[in-house]
């Protein structure tokens, strides 16, 4: 059945939109330790994965997927929470589930391969994208987010009954040899111009750490130095990463002018030029990003957001708006931030310095943000520390996905854009600083509209999680309402699909949100 939730929006009379009653309909679960990712849309066709399943389920499911429903029916009923077997396969009102690929396959799917050999074989596939060469086939290619990262392409063809196929002898994983490999490919989007835009997800509290031989997370680098061969130079990660010729041999290009942060995804508006992106973590930044010529991402302009609440400290994060202002950091090109990355190359364990920095250090951010730094590096490769010290927000706890259907927002028929908050918490949620609302474990689906230059300037809460239980071991977060929302998709309806990364609900799922003004 179809739960009705009426958000009640605290937001100005000047910048209100009217309150709407919307339905949130469960439409997919995968099983056990399973999170949803990879959500993507071919025609009528929904590619979504499973991530990370338990091992030990005794069934297919046991190795991470990648699947597609053909012809999938989002106005289909409500599925029920799965019991018994059912929690260890994927159920889905949406059609019939396929699995054209899984983590192993054809000996290479998953495989993160450095200069010795294989390291490691993946189980954590994300981002889906599928680029059309024809009528009814194409490539997939498909994150494998890990550290260090990589990411496969698939031919992928379409029979008229629906079902796909895959050509063997036409699958590779990606050689990111050339950009000195990748870390932690996330969620992403498809440009305009149809290249995969892969995210490169930092996650790592303190540059000034990367070369420390005592950092807690330093295993984690050497896994890039036995991928390279060499000791990896930070500035060298955390980017978004376009796969250009993405049907002939691929080429990376890491895209160093939209700044380097923990990246979860970034999407291009209709312009061609205006990105924004989203960072994952705590205490972190909303960024937009405007390049000087369409369809090229080489070079542009950096902004970070400042937010101002539209309601008062601690009220429920289902019901807070934000303004959003804009503060620019830095224009940058590739070929200018390109050396002065290159000018971090070959420092290693042997240069660290307790209490030092081999790196740009907050001092070197600070003057930088006081006007007295020679360049701008500080904006680009420290761009969080940049952004704050600039007065932007850095209070986000926890950005996932920000997504728009790029047809619709181009037509105008749904001028909205979405970004998930798998929690609200920390610095969201405290008492000091741009952002003070109730803490929400389970999560909210925020809702910005585009205007007509495709710029956004408030931020009001679409869907929220809970009630929340910590006392309830299995479900945490009530099974009737989003868990720790991950991977958005925006339908050319103006429904957004919501897929799960939850450990407070038992068996992950997808949503189907349908706002009223789309409801069919």
């Amino acid at each position: 059945m179809k739960k009705t939730l009426i958000p009640s929006l605290v937001l100005t009379t000047a910048l209100s939109a009217p309150a709407f009653a919307d339905s949130l309909t469960r439409v997919a679960t995968v099983p056990l330790g399973g999170e949803i990712t990879g959500m993507f849309l071919e025609g009528d066709d929904l590619f979504f994965n499973v991530q990370h399943p338990a091992d030990d389920l005794g069934t297919d499911f046991a190795l991470a997927t990648v699947g597609v429903v053909s012809n999938a029916d989002f106005g289909a009923p409500e599925m029920p929470v799965p019991e018994g077997d059912d929690k260890k396969v994927v159920k889905t009102a949406l059609g019939d589930y396929q699995v054209p690929v899984q983590q192993g396959a054809f000996d290479m799917i998953g495989k993160i391969v450095g200069v010795d050999g294989e390291i490691k074989q993946s189980n954590d596939p994300d981002f889906n994208a599928f680029v059309r060469t024809g009528a009814s086939e194409g490539y997939l290619f498909t994150n494998w987010e890990d550290r260090p990262g990589g990411m496969s392409r698939v031919k992928l063809a379409r029979a008229e009954d629906g079902t796909w196929s895959v050509d063997e002898t036409d699958a590779m994983m990606l050689d990111f040899s050339g950009v000195h490999g990748t870390w932690v490919n996330c969620f992403g989007t498809l440009s305009p111009w149809n290249t995969p835009l892969t995210s490169e997800e930092l996650y790592f509290d303190d540059t000034a750490e990367w070369n420390n031989p005592e950092y807690k997370y330093i295993g984690d680098v050497a896994g890039l130095e036995e991928y390279l061969g060499e000791y990896p130079n930070p500035y060298r990660y955390g980017y978004i990463v376009e796969i250009n010729n993405p049907a002939g041999k691929p080429v990376p290009t890491k895209l160093f002018a939209l700044g380097r942060f923990s990246h979860e995804n970034s999407v291009v508006m209709p312009d061609r030029k205006t990105v924004y992106l989203s960072d994952d973590g705590t205490d972190v930044v909303f960024y937009k990003f405007v390049a000087d010529r369409a369809g090229d991402l080489s070079s542009g302009t950096l902004y970070a957001a400042k937010m101002t609440q539209m309601a008062e400290p601690g009220t429920a994060a289902a019901e807070a708006g934000f303004q959003i202002s804009w503060i620019e950091l830095a224009h940058g090109s590739n070929a200018e931030i390109a050396g002065w990355v290159a000018e971090y190359d070959g420092i290693t364990q042997d240069d660290f310095a307790a209490g030092k920095s081999s790196y740009i250090s907050d001092a070197d951010v600070a003057a930088w943000a006081r006007g007295e730094a020679a360049d701008n590096r500080a904006a680009f490769l420290e761009s969080r520390k940049a952004a704050k010290a600039k007065g932007a927000t850095a209070e986000f706890r926890k950005m996932e996905g920000v997504n728009i259907n790029l047809d619709a927002a181009a037509d105008g028929s749904v001028p909205y854009m979405y970004m998930a908050m798998s929690e609200v918490a920390k610095g969201m949620s405290d008492d000091a600083g741009d952002i003070q609302v109730a803490e929400n474990k389970c999560g909210v689906v925020y809702e910005m509209r585009l205007d007509r230059n495709y710029n956004v300037s408030m931020m009001t809460p679409a869907v929220a999680g809970g009630a929340y239980d910590k006392n309830a071991e299995a479900n945490a977060c009530d099974v009737n309402a989003i868990s720790n929302p991950d991977n958005l998709l925006v339908l050319p309806t103006g429904q957004v699909l919501i897929g799960e990364d939850t450990g407070k609900h038992e068996n992950n799922a997808m949503w189907v949100w349908t706002p009223n003004r789309t409801a069919m």
